[in-house]
């Protein structure tokens, strides 16, 4: 990835205006979930291809109706863990908004935004609705959860370090629709959902890059320490936790076990950088990250040296 030296601040008249364009773009066409996806397709039997199973680096011998029920869960799993994401991007733009001038039409984008996540919650809720009953995730009580909620409540009062986890909810997640999307074997609504979300999301993320250095430029030494040492390892357990143990543990293999192996398969290895790699570039971009400094974490999460260049050559992606 190119490693940049030089910030890209945009004035703040630059921001508005970008913001202003945002909000015309989101009122052009509005998708209404419900009604412009075609519910009906959804499939009985398996929904992605062999090759986009996470678990397809690991060669093992799964019959076909344990690759349908993983394929099943995996998706509840991804789209429950998108919901709950776009849960506290939404609640994190409430608090800004509550505090800011309401004239500013950086606000104005954030409403269409949030109103868009809203319908995308939606369209996922009724996805896992239609899948049925779906194993329960471990991950969900314990220290893991405690520590969810904690980085949950500091990024709500932390702008900056809430824009470098939407782009990493964003980025990583959006490389992985895009690949089922595009991909001939996925279930045609599985697809549909995808290119909605992906389509919109495009949007979201330029916002979230344009508003990252003005956020960057107010924010204190413990924020700034937050997003250099903090987000990196948080967003690796995001990556790590879009597929929980319990859906492994559903097709008769072992849970966290499997969990575990199938974070260093090639292919997820691959995916975790390539994402990561997009956040990262829009660091260096708006001088939160400078070239040739770029701390442990980051060069952990994405693959990188302390220039930003990669480190060695990723396996390619499924499918």
């Amino acid at each position: 990835m190119p490693a940049s030296t030089t910030p890209t601040r945009a004035p703040v008249a630059t921001v508005g205006e970008r913001a202003v364009r945002l909000s015309r773009a989101s009122t052009r066409r509005i998708i209404e979930p419900d009604t412009d996806l075609p519910w009906e397709t959804l499939g009985t039997g398996q929904l992605v291809a062999d090759e986009l199973l996470t678990t397809a680096g690991l060669e093992l011998e799964l019959s076909p109706a344990q690759k349908a029920q993983l394929s099943r869960e995996e998706l509840a799993s991804m789209v429950t863990s998108g919901l709950r994401f776009e849960a506290g991007l939404i609640a994190g733009f409430a608090v800004q908004i509550s505090t800011s001038d309401v004239t500013d039409p950086s606000v104005s984008y954030m409403l269409h935004e949030m109103g868009e996540e809203t319908r995308h919650s939606r369209a996922f809720a009724r996805l896992v609705t239609e899948l049925g009953d779906r194993a329960p995730n471990p991950l969900e009580r314990g220290v893991p959860a405690r520590l969810r909620k904690r980085i949950s409540r500091v990024a709500m009062e932390s702008p900056a370090l809430l824009t470098v986890f939407v782009l990493a909810g964003e980025e990583i997640p959006d490389l992985l629709q895009k690949i089922a999307a595009e991909h001939p074997d996925t279930d045609p609504l599985v697809a549909a959902v995808n290119r909605y979300h992906r389509t919109e999301e495009a949007r979201h993320l330029a916002f979230a890059r344009m508003t990252l250095a003005e956020h960057w430029s107010h924010a204190g030494r413990l924020e700034r320490w937050r997003v250099r040492h903090l987000a990196p390892r948080a967003i690796g357990a995001l990556v790590a936790s879009l597929v929980h143990p319990g859906v492994y543990r559903s097709v008769g293999l072992p849970g966290f076990r499997t969990w575990r192996a199938v974070q260093r398969t090639p292919e997820r290895v691959a995916i975790r950088h390539a994402g990561s790699r997009a956040v990262l570039e829009t660091l260096l971009d708006a001088g939160v990250l400078e070239a040739g400094r770029i701390p442990r974490g980051w060069r952990s999460l994405c693959g990188v040296d302390r220039a930003g260049h990669p480190i060695g050559i990723d396996a390619p992606f499924p499918g």
